[in-house]
């Protein structure tokens, strides 16, 4: 009842920019934290960021002061703005939705842990 679908992934050549989103479809009455993981080549699955259902967002160190978490609550979305991108960054990136309320055939349910189905961000030198 509830899928993420991301968007946003590309070629961009190092020190340029993308901008990912991430939404979450279906019945939502109400989703709190989402994020971002990426998966490098031969690597496995990092955080990026995160960001609450207040807003309150969280980075890691290696993104900090490049990397911009956002979410639009009315549309059910969560972005991502890259910039200054490095040939590190590149990888799968993938969505996250922790835990959501959301309705089906009249009824409530709430759901957790999602993930979308990964976009792919190239970072040329």
């Amino acid at each position: 009842q509830v899928q993420l679908v991301e968007s946003g992934g590309g070629l961009v050549q190092a020190g340029g920019s993308l901008r990912l989103s991430c939404e979450a479809s279906g019945s939502i009455r109400s989703f709190n934290t989402m994020g971002w993981h990426r998966q490098a080549p031969g690597k496995g699955r990092e955080l990026v960021a995160t960001i609450t259902e207040s807003s309150r967002t969280n980075y890691a160190d290696f993104v900090k002061g490049r990397f911009t978490i956002s979410r639009d609550n009315a549309k059910n979305t969560v972005y991502l703005q890259m910039n200054s991108l490095k040939p590190e960054d590149t990888g799968v990136y993938y969505c996250n939705l922790d835990s959501v309320l959301y309705v089906s055939e009249g009824y409530y349910y709430r759901g957790s842990d999602y993930w979308g189905q990964g976009t792919q961000v190239t970072v040329s030198s």
